[in-house]
């Protein structure tokens, strides 16, 4: 069905002894959208995937995935790229490639097939024959991500896509990404590299301390931080300007951002400087926060060690 959800949990709650590592969250995806999972380590975000993949049971609340209960069937029609990677080292790429595909229910002729196809997409098919413990940690990075593709799965979940990837390689993985979210696939994207989570997601979910604390499109919960000011670009003392409580310029000494006096609007702002001789504006804009401030204003007002290496 088309209008079916890729997954869907609901008020699903996690402990390990005395920790409870997940508490009553919910949220649902929706098929062919591209999904960030977000969180500080340890929040409940590596619990959670586990869950949805079958890993781990939870101990209270129910997930649904691609329609139902997550049988072998399903499983086959997934892919997954954890965080630790796990390719056979000692084994041609090609062969691994072509293992990993038969696993997932192909043939060995469409498996070697497609995982040809899928090392010219990556640009590593004049290293198809080498042993994989002879690639670069990008080389392996790229072969895993064609691991994951290779049986066309319906849903995949990637943890940290562009780990140890350079600028060029990176726009390559996203191109296909792209490209395999609009043939219909769904993607769950887990990683702390905000900007891409600001091109790439559709929607965003963020845990932390096992409990939902953001959920909505990326324009939606950035909004939700906006502050009460706007940014301009442009020439003029921006001190003069009716409404304005305080002007900060930033470091390029081009722009500035003007906090707003309680009750004045962008609007107000936008008609006073319509009508000042005195002001010359060449872009003026809500201050919304990025999705990296939003995250790191969340962690820090739920007082979080951003350096905490629990991946729970």
């Amino acid at each position: 069905m088309q209008n079916e959800k890729a997954i869907e949990v609901s008020s699903v709650s996690k402990s390990f002894g005395a920790t409870l590592a997940v508490d009553n969250v919910s949220f649902d995806i929706q098929r062919g959208e591209i999904f960030a999972m977000l969180g500080p380590n340890g929040a409940g975000k590596t619990t959670t995937i586990r869950m949805v993949l079958d890993i781990l049971k939870p101990d209270a609340g129910a997930i649904r995935v691609l329609g139902g209960r997550l049988d072998e069937a399903k499983k086959d029609r997934i892919g997954y790229l954890p965080e630790e990677r796990g390719l056979y080292r000692d084994v041609k790429v090609v062969e691994c490639l072509a293992y990993l595909g038969q696993l997932k229910g192909m043939s060995g002729a469409d498996s070697r097939r497609k995982a040809g196809e899928l090392l010219e997409r990556v640009e590593l098919a004049d290293v198809a024959d080498k042993k994989v413990s002879e690639l670069s940690r990008g080389m392996q990075q790229k072969v895993q991500f064609a691991a994951t593709l290779i049986h066309e799965p319906d849903l995949i979940i990637i943890d940290e896509p562009f780990s140890g990837l350079d600028p060029v390689n990176t726009l390559l993985i996203k191109d296909l990404l792209y490209e395999t979210r609009d043939r219909g696939t769904t993607i769950v994207m887990s990683t702390h590299q905000m900007h891409q989570i600001e091109e790439m997601a559709d929607r965003l979910f963020m845990i932390h301390h096992g409990h939902r604390v953001l959920y909505g499109t990326v324009e939606e919960v950035r909004s939700q931080f906006a502050l009460h000011a706007i940014e301009v670009e442009g020439a003029g003392d921006w001190s003069t300007v009716p409404g304005v409580a305080r002007v900060a310029a930033a470091e390029n000494g081009r722009e500035y951002t003007l906090t707003l006096e309680d009750g004045v609007t962008t609007d107000d702002i936008m008609r006073a400087l319509a009508n000042s001789p005195d002001h010359h504006v060449r872009r003026l804009e809500e201050a919304i926060p990025s999705l990296n401030e939003v995250f790191i204003k969340v962690v820090r007002e739920m007082g979080e060690d951003l350096n905490g290496d629990n991946h729970a």
